[in-house]
């Protein structure tokens, strides 16, 4: 007999498989706020993902249908994501920080007519122009049946498409499939040695790769549960992990600053290794270690790549300046400007191999052009500079053109100017990211204005408040007479770091 690989498996069909064996035992602890623990099963959460479907189905999502998930962390979001696998539809999760005019964009690029969301954000959904907004907090589901029968779903279907700044002023959407998804769990899974009795503490945006690549689906695949929190809490991370029963966790490096920044002691958790992207220094990783008794595993993944292509060891040497060494089975190539590769310790463009639709993003949404300029010859150009040691660590030298990295967060420099340049006044305008000791990066906008106006920072900062969400606002906007530019036009943006007039 031919056995089948993991690529013949659906999310909904390995949702099925599990609640089948695992039934009663704990897929997802979830604390409401302090001192309110809810727990869902696994027998139990199948049964709401199918009843969800039914719902979303009386709607018209049928397969192949994309809708927006427009929610914080909670149970419903685990509910509407397992229907969707079951149903064989997309959803296109946005962030709930996102201004109108962002989520008008989200919704009308990617087509979403029906819009899932909470009662404090319909107001903003109905604004961005959804024909259909549903509010889950109220009983939309009513008592409609299960949805009976296996998964409408094949493995190369998209089951998600999430969007990610780009270098460019609008958003791209990264579609990742069943096959995808599941690949990443097996790949993480089997790095941290995730076993059922673990449980994957999940703090960051549920709308975001890294808490459903890393986290959800690893527990997914294996069979583990997940403790769920409404929102990142400094204060309370280490009592979130133990409240919990945590035994793994993810962060990106800002939160750890933060936890950091926190005098309170840690609490009597369980956790056994937590990841996180981004650099720390050695002594904020040596504190953070002896403080919180966890090893840091620094990993490296864009939401294109899917699976993460590099990660540190979990047992071995571990360099929190490093983004580790290849995951087992990743293809990867480091290259200079002409492609070809470039010897140990020069830096170069990271290129990472693999099948698109299996173990990387099967394409942006509507984008052919940006698609293929991706993913040329079966390689993904990630557009961010690396170097490899003798050793075989890699290390991140810079980040992809035009990328600002705050709290975590991709932010778009050509985001943030086209939004300045709408202000009256305003000729042109320069977003540089500038070193910043707790949020990774500020962000300083550069702006000419026109001849014979007056321009006030203060105003400049107002207009973004209102047209971008809070993390992509600038904290600093300095008036310029002009911007250095090199001998072609270019503007020589290294050159405005540090400038303050």
């Amino acid at each position: 007999m031919i056995v089948p690989a993991r690529g013949s498996d659906t999310v909904a069909g390995v949702l099925a498989s599990q609640a089948a064996i695992r039934r009663d035992a704990p897929f997802l602890v979830f604390e409401r706020e302090p001192g309110a623990v809810e727990t869902t099963t696994w027998s139990e959460q199948d049964t709401r993902a199918r009843r969800t479907a039914a719902a979303l189905s009386r709607l018209g999502v049928n397969a192949g249908t994309r809708f927006g998930v427009h929610l914080g962390n909670c149970p419903d979001f685990y509910d509407i994501w397992f229907a969707a696998a079951y149903l064989g539809a997309v959803i296109v999760p946005t962030n709930p920080q996102s201004t109108v005019a962002e989520l008008r964009y989200l919704l009308g690029h990617s087509g979403c007519r029906i819009v899932l969301t909470g009662s404090d954000l319909v107001p903003a959904v109905r604004e961005a122009a959804a024909e259909t907004v549903v509010d889950v907090t109220t009983d939309w589901i009513g008592g409609v049946a299960p949805r009976p029968g296996p998964p409408a779903a094949a493995p190369g279907d998209v089951l998600g498409v999430l969007y990610t700044s780009g270098t460019t002023s609008r958003p791209k959407g990264v579609q990742i499939t069943h096959a995808a998804y599941l690949a990443v769990g097996d790949a993480v899974a089997d790095h941290v040695r995730l076993r059922p009795d673990d449980r994957f503490l999940v703090v960051l945006p549920l709308f975001h790769g890294n808490a459903q690549y890393y986290c959800s689906m690893s527990a997914l695949v294996t069979g583990a549960s997940i403790a769920l929190a409404p929102r990142f809490s400094a204060s309370r991370w280490s009592e979130q992990a133990a409240v919990l029963g945590a035994t793994v966790a993810s962060l990106f490096a800002a939160p750890i600053r933060m936890i950091l920044a926190r005098n309170g002691l840690s609490h009597h958790h369980r956790l056994r290794a937590t990841l996180f992207a981004q650099n720390v220094s050695p002594e904020q990783a040596a504190e953070f270690e002896r403080r919180f008794a966890t090893p840091l595993v620094q990993l490296y993944g864009m939401t294109e790549t899917v699976i993460p292509p590099t990660i540190n060891p979990l047992y071995g040497p571990r360099n929190p300046l490093s983004i580790g060494r290849p995951l087992p089975g990743a293809r990867l190539r480091i290259v200079d400007a002409g492609g070809a590769d470039v010897p140990v310790g020069e830096p170069g463009q990271l290129l990472v191999g693999g099948d698109p639709g299996r173990t990387l993003m099967s394409g942006y949404l509507d984008d052919p052009a940006a698609t293929e300029a991706a993913l040329a010859d079966g390689w993904l150009r990630t557009g961010d500079v690396v170097r490899a040691d003798a050793d075989g660590f890699l290390h991140f030298v810079d980040r992809a053109k035009d990328m600002i990295k705050r709290s975590g967060e991709n932010v778009a420099c050509g985001e943030i100017e086209r939004v300045v340049d709408q202000v009256e006044g305003v000729l042109e305008s320069a977003a540089v990211g500038v070193p910043d000791a707790m949020r990774d990066e500020a962000i300083h906008v550069y702006v000419v204005q026109r001849q014979g106006a007056h321009l006030d920072p203060a105003d400049v900062i107002a207009h973004c408040r209102r047209e971008l969400a809070k993390f992509k606002v600038p904290d600093e906007v300095y008036v310029v007479p002009e911007l250095p530019r090199t001998s072609v036009g270019k503007i020589q943006k290294h050159l405005l770091r540090g400038v303050k007039k």
